[in-house]
């Protein structure tokens, strides 16, 4: 899961570069985006290990809400995947593309809780304190067949919920529409499903 900095960057530039012992060039950046438009899933990865943290704490500051923050990150990252091919580096840089991302989708959520409380007031319910962490999400994409061998094993309702959030590319709210259940529900069925998927695929690494 996600590490909250003990001591938050004072500026946008910190929160950006706060991980970063190194400049890294601009061309390793926009590398692994164009082979991620390619379809490599591998650079995907390798992209996600380096930006996830501060697309994280920018997220983290706008919500102010930890699970969402997760959440949005993952949905950041499924934005990345579709849209890559859509870069273009006179617009900018990879980190600062995905930064704007992330600041669209935080503050899109807070327009929609806002909207919301305002429709349902004191009879909204809490949503379920669930939420994937993006890392188990983009490992269980890289496991090819044997993913798909492990998700036989699931119950129908969690096999639905990760394939549409994860292989169909929707978000979880998308997800939660297209299969007409709770927002609440389809991450629940998430979190059961990828626990249940890391179980398995662990002890078939073990027994390999």
């Amino acid at each position: 899961m996600f590490e909250e900095p003990t001591q938050p960057p004072a500026t946008l530039g910190d929160v950006l570069y706060a991980t970063s012992k190194a400049p890294v060039p601009e061309q390793d950046w926009a590398s692994l985006v164009q082979s991620i438009a390619g379809g490599d899933q591998l650079a995907l990865h390798a992209l996600y290990e380096r930006a996830h943290r501060p697309v994280f704490t920018l997220i983290m500051r706008i919500t102010a809400n930890r699970e969402t923050a997760e959440e949005l990150t993952i949905d950041v990252f499924h934005d990345v995947w579709r849209r890559a091919s859509r870069y273009d580096a006179a617009n900018g840089t990879v980190l600062g593309w995905i930064m704007n991302q992330a600041r669209s989708r935080a503050i899109d959520r807070l327009r929609f809780e806002s909207r919301k409380k305002r429709s349902h007031g004191a009879d909204m319910q809490p949503l379920a304190d669930v939420a994937a962490d993006p890392r188990d999400v983009l490992q269980l994409r890289e496991q090819g067949e044997s993913l798909r061998a492990a998700l036989a094993t699931l119950t129908l309702d969690e096999r639905q919920a990760i394939e549409t959030t994860f292989f169909a590319g929707l978000t979880h709210a998308e997800a939660a529409a297209r299969l007409n259940q709770p927002l609440g529900t389809i991450k629940t069925r998430i979190r059961s499903g990828l626990h249940k998927l890391r179980e398995i695929l662990l002890v078939g690494r073990a027994n390999s």
